[in-house]
């Protein structure tokens, strides 16, 4: 009997961040619910009403970056018109017994990432996607020389109404904040305390166990197998450079996390070769998921390394990665009251169904 067979109710443990556990109950997805059909996908090539579309540039801000420079854009950056953080207003931090604030400093930007309003990320070129990501990459290395009150560009996408997005025209949204997000900074100081007591990148050591670990594990008493995990058992999607793995404690039922195969902190020192391929190995784990799913609505984002003299010394310990988080669920009460995620699809059997696609 393999683990896809069976119910498993087990608690595992983040590795990167321990106090981020998740409970793998494969049991809680056979209890009656209504069963929903995939929301409608706003496939359209352009709208005459989107603001997103070509033609309508009057109804954005003046682009602050578009690829290619010069002539028709292929993808254009403008500022967000409904901004979380911006420069415009500079209001002094203040303390008030434990009542505190900083000043809400930063940029929000938006990535306009096809001419295309309705085209997924699976079906754009390969050539495309390496345009996007060499987007990404210089506007983020912009805003870090624009101001050294920036502390961190986070790049994220929010893609169909369950994951926060707002307009059905494709595009990615860049966030420059003056202080680093408690996730990032828990990674980092996980990941270095990791590296000072065992001398290695945690997060390398778990692409070589997803690449060569194998192991069956027996009943102590009856001597019956309890588990078996084979080699690439987790592994999605495999490029020249990146690797797309399905984490052993998922937060999400199809939650895929894609690493630059060699140590990496930083995601500006990515190459215009490895850019391409990461392209393609994200535009094949979207078409997986989105075979899977039938139409898939998720959050994608990027956590590398923060800039600033005092993160240098975390460059030999922290890995810089994508995570993307299919949302399928809505959080419940116990989710939200506990911290605990609660997954009822085994990783293990999520991995598989994603790997038997076939492209």
């Amino acid at each position: 009997m393999t683990v896809h067979d069976k119910s498993i109710r087990e608690i595992r443990i983040n590795p990167i961040i321990p106090s981020e556990s998740v409970l793998v109950a494969t049991a809680r997805g056979m209890r009656p619910k209504k069963a929903e059909a995939p929301a409608p996908r706003d496939t359209r090539a352009h709208v005459e009403t989107c603001p997103f579309c070509k033609g309508n540039e009057s109804m954005t801000p003046p682009a602050i970056l578009t690829r290619p420079e010069h002539g028709d854009w292929a993808l254009r950056i403008v500022e967000n018109l409904y901004p979380v953080l911006d420069d415009d207003v500079s209001n002094p931090n203040f303390n008030f017994g434990l009542q505190q604030t900083i000043d809400g400093y930063g940029r929000h930007e938006v990535m306009i990432d096809h001419l295309h309003h309705g085209i997924a990320l699976h079906e754009m070129d390969v050539s495309h996607l390496h345009m996007l990501f060499s987007a990404y990459r210089d506007r983020m290395l912009q805003l870090y020389r624009s101001n050294e009150r920036l502390k961190y560009v986070m790049v994220f996408k929010n893609f169909g109404p369950a994951a926060g997005g707002s307009i059905p025209h494709t595009h990615s949204q860049i966030i420059a904040t003056p202080v680093v997000p408690h996730n990032v900074q828990t990674e980092i100081e996980h990941s270095h305390h990791h590296l000072t007591k065992y001398g290695k990148c945690i997060f390398c050591t778990l692409i070589d166990e997803a690449l060569t670990f194998e192991a069956t594990i027996y009943d102590r008493d009856s001597g019956e197998i309890r588990r078996r995990i084979d080699v690439g058992q987790y592994i999605i999607e495999r490029g020249k450079h990146f690797v797309a793995v399905k984490p052993f404690a998922s937060r999400f039922e199809w939650e895929v996390q894609i690493f630059p195969l060699v140590h990496r902190s930083d995601f500006l020192q990515s190459s215009p070769e490895e850019l391409q391929d990461l392209g393609q190995v994200l535009q094949r784990t979207m078409a997986r998921l989105d075979a899977v799913l039938g139409g898939v609505q998720y959050n994608y984002f990027l956590h590398s390394i923060p800039h600033g003299d005092r993160y240098q010394q975390y460059s030999g310990s922290y890995h810089w990665h994508m995570e993307i988080c299919p949302r399928t669920s809505i959080p419940t009460g116990f989710e939200l009251g506990s911290g605990l995620f609660v997954n009822t699809i085994s990783p293990e059997f999520a991995a598989a169904k994603l790997r038997d696609v076939v492209l």
